[in-house]
């Protein structure tokens, strides 16, 4: 599945891939070492939106809320419906669960992607 996105935003994902925060690289070190058994995108953008990590194969943005999105709710939300309208799911996490709970996190994605495939849908 493709979602076309404005070009002007490639520049934009590149700067963000490079000055990731520590929750981004944990998080992308266990998406790397394959612990989910998908391939994902980091900083990847979406329609005018760039998103944490998204994996097309189950249709999933994986988004990590920090001290900058506290001023974002609303954005947040704009995102999340534009996404949902693509067909995409959003999960969100909190970036001191990254930092204080990967296993969990892990574990909690895991859970998720495997209820999804024994139910055939999407996730939720």
């Amino acid at each position: 599945m493709f979602i076309n996105y404005y070009d002007k935003l490639k520049p934009r994902a590149r700067e963000l891939r490079n000055k990731s925060t520590l929750s981004e690289v944990l998080l992308w070190r266990q998406i790397r070492a394959k612990k989910l058994g998908y391939n994902f995108y980091r900083q990847k953008p979406l329609g005018n939106y760039i998103v944490d990590f998204y994996c097309p194969a189950l249709k999933l943005v994986v988004e990590i809320d920090g001290s900058s999105h506290n001023e974002k709710q609303e954005y947040d939300r704009f995102r999340d419906e534009f996404l949902r309208t693509t067909g995409l799911q959003t999960i969100h996490f909190l970036d001191g669960d990254i930092k204080d709970n990967l296993d969990g996190v892990i574990n909690l994605l895991k859970e998720k992607i495997s209820l999804c495939k024994r139910e055939g849908t999407a996730l939720r």
